[in-house]
Order: structure tokens, then sequence, then C-alpha cells
């Protein structure tokens, strides 16, 4: 008996035939047979699986709203990174230029002191206010007119007696104060007419004031006071190393060059190109007290120091020079020549 029969007599299904033959004992029969058939193949794994029985719960179609929200959040967290990967891949071919910094505004100082401008004027007040003349005090009074305001004393405390003169002014140091105000110091050369006394330095401190248009203009008296004895003490100077064998080799040129040097014209012995004016008349060579030449390691110019006497006025003078030699060459030989001067000891 196949399988579809025996699900048709489960289901109640049967042929014609067997309609018939079910309604008596036959029918019976037939029934309690295949009864023991499905049981037997129920037994051996055969007999069709009865209906799988729902699941508890049932799906429900998805809103659209949400599918909406759903595709609309992955298409924005891919953007975000096809932006991210786009930016990086051009930041690394073509680098964004650098943005500069607004320039910061200019912060507002006041304007500098005039102090040239103020040594000017310390100085001709200086050579007015410490010049006077018992016999002529309306000269001096004129002086100091130039540099006071209008309508102050010209006298500025002196007594109308005795007679000074000023043989040098030298302006130095000015220190502001507040509200435009400064003083100046002036170093002067006095000498007393007709006297004995020698010409000796005073210090004199000059009060002075900006004015409006930027001028500047004296205030009020200025004071004597003492100058050193002696200057500043100076830095220690490095000890060049000398080159013996070429300050040798060089002095008779060096000191040639001197003797040259009091004459109309030394393009003879200094180097081409070398632009060295002679002295004035009334200054002679006498001789080369010393020349060294500072060791050098490499080739090229050399560079040395000369002490020097002069004739001058009916007295003899020692000076220091520096003195810069180039190595010049011919067809028929080579030599040294001077190719730059200055006095004193540094470079």
């Amino acid at each position: 008996m196949s399988l579809g029969t025996i699900a048709r007599r489960v289901a109640g299904k049967r042929k014609p035939a067997e309609t018939e033959a079910g309604t008596g004992r036959a029918g019976a029969a037939v029934w309690e047979a295949a009864g023991a058939e499905l049981a037997a193949q129920q037994r051996a794994g055969t007999a069709p699986l009865p209906p799988r029985t729902p699941p508890p719960w049932v799906a429900e179609p998805e809103k659209a709203g949400a599918v909406a929200a759903r595709r609309f959040g992955r298409g924005l967290v891919w953007g975000v990174l096809g932006l991210a990967a786009l930016t990086g891949i051009r930041s690394w071919v073509a680098p964004a230029p650098a943005r500069l910094a607004p320039p910061a505004a200019p912060a507002e100082t006041a304007p500098a002191y005039p102090a040239a401008a103020a040594q000017a004027v310390a100085a001709r007040l200086a050579r007015a206010y410490l010049t006077w003349d018992e016999a002529a005090p309306e000269a001096r009074a004129a002086q100091l007119a130039a540099v006071l305001p209008a309508g102050a004393d010209t006298a500025m405390g002196w007594d109308g007696e005795g007679r000074q003169r000023v043989v040098a002014v030298e302006p130095g140091e000015v220190t502001e104060g507040s509200a435009g105000l400064a003083r100046v110091r002036v170093d002067v050369l006095l000498a007393d007419a007709g006297a004995d006394i020698p010409a000796r330095w005073v210090g004199l401190d000059v009060p002075v004031a900006r004015t409006a248009g930027g001028g500047v203009v004296v205030t009020g008296q200025p004071g004597l006071l003492g100058s050193p004895a002696t200057g500043p003490k100076a830095p220690p100077a490095p000890a060049p190393v000398a080159d013996t064998e070429l300050s040798r080799a060089t002095e008779a040129a060096v000191a040639q060059f001197f003797t040259a040097l009091t004459t109309a014209d030394t393009s003879t012995v200094t180097a081409p190109g070398a632009r060295i004016p002679p002295l004035p008349a009334g200054v002679a060579f006498r001789t080369l007290d010393a020349w060294t030449i500072d060791h050098k390691e490499k080739a090229g110019d050399r560079t040395g120091t000369a002490l020097v006497t002069w004739g001058i006025s009916g007295a003899e003078i020692q000076q220091t020079y520096r003195v810069t030699l180039t190595r010049v060459s011919s067809a028929s030989a080579a030599r040294w020549q001077v190719s730059a001067l200055h006095g004193g000891e540094n470079p």
C-alpha cells in the first residue's frame, strides 16, 4: 500500500471501491491493516512528520517611518566616512597652506626723547653760561637769551664780576625724567683770562624740557660738578699670537710705507686699489719702533700692529696703528704691500 493511499485513508478520503467496503466488516479490516502499516512505518522512521506547531509570536510588518529613519542613518554614517577619507587623501597630496595669524596692532609708544636736540641746546647754554667778561656783560646775556624761554633772567646768578672763557664743550648723557623733563651732562674746559691757573675740566648738569613742538628748552639754572680724574677701567684685550717669521720679512716694507705717508704720493707703497691719503705738511717720520703680524693659519691678507714715532711741532710722539698687508704678485716678483691703515690697537 502506498503512502498516498494511507494518507487519504487517515484524512477520511477513500476511493469509490473502498467506500462500499468500509461500510461493513471488510471496511473495518482495511482500517486495521492501514493502522498496523502506519505504526510499522513510524517505528521504521518513514512515517510523515506531524504538522509543525506555529510559534507563539507573530512577525508584524515594519512601519515605513522606521525603515526611512534606518536608511537615513546608514546614509549619514557612510557620508561622514566618505568625507573624512576624501579630506585625508587631499591633505596628503596637497596640504592646506598654514593660516597666518593677523598681525598684532602696534603698541602705541611715546615718541623718543630728542636727545640730540637736548645735547645741542645744553652745549650752547654751557658755553654761554660759563663765559663772562665784566667789561662786556651784554655779550653773555645775548648768548643766553638765544637758548632760554622768552622773559627769562639772562644773568642766571652771575654777579657781573670777573672774566672767564670756555675752551671746549662736550655734551654727554641725557637722563630723561617725567613729563618731558630731562638733564644733560656737559663737560666744559675752562680757562681764566689773564690768570696763571691752567685750563681744567668741569661738569655741568643742564635741566631741559621737551616743548609741544618737539624742540628742547632750558628750564632753569645748571649746576657745576666735578670731573673724574681717570676714565673707567677698560675690558681686558686678548693678546694676539705673533707670526715672528713673517713680521721680520715684512718690517722693511712697513717702514717704507710710513716714510712715504709723509710725502704727497703713497701709490707706490700701497696695494692696487687702496686709498690711503698722506699726512699733512709738518709731520715727519722718525722710527718704526715695533712691528708684529698676527698669527693666522689660512692664506690671504695679514694684519699687524705697528708702533711709530712722529716728529710734529718740535716734539716727538709715539702712536699705534693696525696695518693690513696684501700679497701682490707680478711676472718677476711677489711682495707685501699695505692695503688698509687704522689708528689704535683695536681691529
